[in-house]
């Protein structure tokens, strides 16, 4: 243990103290946001961030430390465990090395090397290596033995060139100086498959490619790999000869083992053993070893730019309680529309969407954009039957998407975050892994933002810290039938909700009408006895005292701390009786579309559009500009000054004016700056195009006229 906390104190440069109290937390049932919030003393103030890191490092070392232990204990069984190797072992960092140090040992079946040692030539192959004066052919015909199947001189020589092979080949410390090589100055190198030019069109920025590996952006590397596994690509990986001739890991492995071309009897063949060990055994491990690396380091950011995306989606800006239309855009079934009151009950829907902003002005009705992602895997899912029973399929879209104006954290965590559409190259990385991530954010959002008990469906409690999706259903059950929660201490009656439970959850859930101010703010129950000597202290009854920022800001922290609660707690608890129940959202705010600009069509170069961005990637923003079809902005165009990482500039839901450079009608595509002095003929970069190629189209939105939207909208605002 203490082991892995100091290594995973040093990688996030905090102390091992902290990373010890979170372990044990952890390990205790506690959950990160919960740690994150209501343990900072323990912790010694460490942020979400930190500990998601602090939590995946530690799965990582753990499963290291396992297999440490497996890989000894397999070593002595074979009693060839000498003190050095154990020693390295122990002191190996990753699994890469510690693998390569097992290689050797490691039950395989039976090689070449391993019958040749059978044979009896491993004296042979050594002396040779040893002393490259001895003529091959005189020191080999000492071992020809017909009944171990050597027949010659050659026969004997093979064979001991297979044993240094695999001896060269499991070289731990040599192994990794090749691999680090390569990896600096390996270059890979893509060629269209013959025949497949046609059918793999969308790669043609590949038919011809070479860069750096160490060098080559997520995405790239993704649409590599999926250009490979679809048939259409052939992948290479190789190194440059030295400029005086000869392959610098052949002089690397010849190097490490003393061989070299001194005119001496065996050197031929021992530079001709190094050569094979490259060619045939190592360099084929070695770019299948790099070839993963790279992929799981490409997965890794894609998995990163997925959540960042999808956090920045959660945490957008919630419209609020005010009635909504929302509207499915369909080509077989038409636009569906639904109206929703301001709990986000759906009260009509129709088939047909009437031109009501322009029919009846005085309505005042502001036109959004809502990504529909996601909608039809709501609409054909178990909950939406259970909560909108009764309604047609093709509807419950349009009142999801009206919802998720409303409050886009409440419906969006009803989806599968992988149906939101937020991320690049999805489907090509490790799915557990992207499950894993993508929970954590959603649990981190859902929890920083806080739920109304007596409101949310049973999707959202489950998000909540503590609370898995049994509990979460029983909380909605009791609330069925017990009618609203008059306070957080009443969810102690909600079956196996125990005290750990209770703990871990009752700060992240709001009770907004209760009987106990402080159960709508994020103070922990736990903490009340605090706020109780702060009333006492002020003489304030808490409703007085709440948003009292004067009041509050006259106070002296340091006065209320106890054993158990420190000054970070007590700072946390006057902050937030100064605002109770803050959202840590941004303030609404909408695009205004251009007038007349609905289709690809009205789109011309030179326009100044606002629009949403709906996605951002390594190699740019999409922007939703009102046309049905989000237009990317390539990274090249986010900024004047040099964009390193889009997120630097742009995120997902941000309002942004844009520049149109190019429309692409029969490809769909379009292409933006925000950089407004841009000249429009300025054309995307083959890089661009290609990019562009891998966004999903939207679906054309229909607007037929009708009657029937509108008299539900009047009912909505009447009742």
């Amino acid at each position: 243990m203490k082991r892995i906390s100091q290594s995973i104190a040093e990688t996030l440069s905090v102390r091992q103290a902290q990373v010890d109290a979170t372990i044990q937390l952890l390990d205790e049932g506690a959950t990160v946001p919960f740690i994150a919030r209501y343990r900072k003393e323990a912790t010694g103030g460490l942020d979400d961030a930190q500990l998601r890191a602090l939590f995946e490092r530690l799965g990582y070392l753990r499963e290291l430390e396992a297999r440490r232990e497996t890989i000894l204990s397999s070593i002595k069984e074979q009693e060839k465990l000498t003190p050095e190797l154990k020693c390295n072992i122990l002191e190996a960092d990753t699994k890469t090395r510690l693998e390569d140090l097992y290689l050797p040992y490691k039950p395989k079946r039976r090689t070449k090397a391993q019958i040749a040692r059978e044979a009896g030539l491993e004296p042979l192959a050594l002396s040779l290596l040893g002393d490259p004066s001895l003529s091959p052919e005189q020191a080999a015909a000492e071992f020809i033995d017909a009944d171990k199947g050597i027949e010659g001189t050659k026969a004997a020589l093979d064979g001991a060139r297979q044993i240094l092979m695999e001896r060269f080949a499991e070289d731990a410390s040599l192994i990794g100086q090749l691999r680090d090589y390569v990896r600096d100055n390996g270059q890979l190198s893509s060629v269209i498959v013959t025949g497949k030019e046609q059918e793999g069109a969308k790669f043609s920025d590949y038919f011809e490619y070479s860069e750096a590996i160490s060098k080559i952006p997520s995405h790239r590397a993704l649409a590599l790999f999926r250009g490979r596994n679809e048939g259409m690509l052939s992948l290479t990986l190789s190194v440059a000869e030295n400029p005086g001739g000869g392959h610098p890991c052949e002089g690397l492995i010849s190097k490490t083992n003393a061989i070299s071309q001194q005119s001496r009897a065996a050197d031929d063949w021992l530079l001709e053993t190094v050569r094979w060990a490259w060619r045939v055994k190592i360099s084929l491990h070695t770019e299948l070893e790099l070839l993963s690396e790279l992929r799981e380091r490409a997965e890794e950011e894609a998995i990163r730019v997925f959540a960042s995306n999808l956090h920045d989606l959660l945490l957008a800006a919630p419209a609020g309680p005010r009635i909504t239309i929302g509207l499915d855009p369909g080509l077989r079934t038409g636009t569906k529309v639904a109206v929703v009151d301001s709990t986000g009950k759906a009260l009509e829907t129709d088939k047909l969407a009437a031109e009501l902003m322009q029919r009846h002005p005085e309505l005042k009705l502001q036109k959004l954009m809502v990504s529909e992602a996601g909608a039809s895997v709501y609409s054909a899912s178990a909950l939406a039957s259970q909560e909108l029973s009764g309604m047609d399929v093709s509807l419950r879209g349009a009142v999801s998407i009206a919802r998720r104006l409303q409050d886009p954290l409440a419906e969006l965590v009803k989806i599968d975050p992988k149906s939101i559409g937020v991320g690049q190259y999805q489907h090509d990385v490790n799915q557990g892994r992207l499950v894993r991530s993508l929970e954590a954010v959603v649990e981190d959002c859902v929890n920083a933002v806080g739920v109304d008990v007596n409101t949310a469906s049973a999707p959202l409690l489950a998000q909540v810290s503590g609370l898995s999706n049994t509990l979460a259903q029983n909380i909605v059950s009791f609330r069925d039938e017990h009618g609203a929660f008059d306070s957080r201490k009443v969810l102690k009656q909600v079956p196996r909700l125990g005290p750990k439970t209770y703990e871990q959850a009752a700060g992240f859930m709001r009770v907004m009408n209760g009987s106990n101010p402080l159960d709508r703010s994020s103070v922990h129950p736990e903490s009340y006895p605090i706020v109780k000597k702060i009333i006492k202290e002020t003489g304030c009854r808490i409703e007085n005292l709440l948003g009292n920022r004067d009041e509050l800001k006259a106070l002296q922290p340091a006065n209320f701390t106890t054993e158990k609660f420190g000054l970070p707690t007590v700072v946390d608890i006057i902050s937030e009786l100064e605002k109770p129940g803050r959202d840590p959202r941004p303030d609404f705010k909408t695009a205004s579309f251009k007038e007349g600009v609905e289709n690809l069509q009205d789109l011309k170069p030179e326009m100044i559009l606002e629009g949403v961005i709906t996605n951002v990637t390594n190699f740019g923003a999409f922007v939703d500009i009102g046309v049905h079809q989000d237009g990317l902005v390539h990274i090249s165009n986010l900024s004047n000054k040099f964009v390193k990482d889009p997120r630097e500039v742009v995120k997902t839901g941000n309002l942004v004016k844009v520049k149109v450079l190019e429309v692409d009608i029969p490809r769909r595509r379009i292409g933006l700056t925000l950089r407004l002095d841009d000249k429009a003929e300025r054309k995307p970069a083959a890089k661009q195009r290609q990019e562009m190629a891998h966004k999903p189209h939207k679906k054309p939105a229909q607007a037929p006229m009708g009657n029937s939207l509108a008299a539900a909208f009047a009912k909505a605002r009447k009742d």
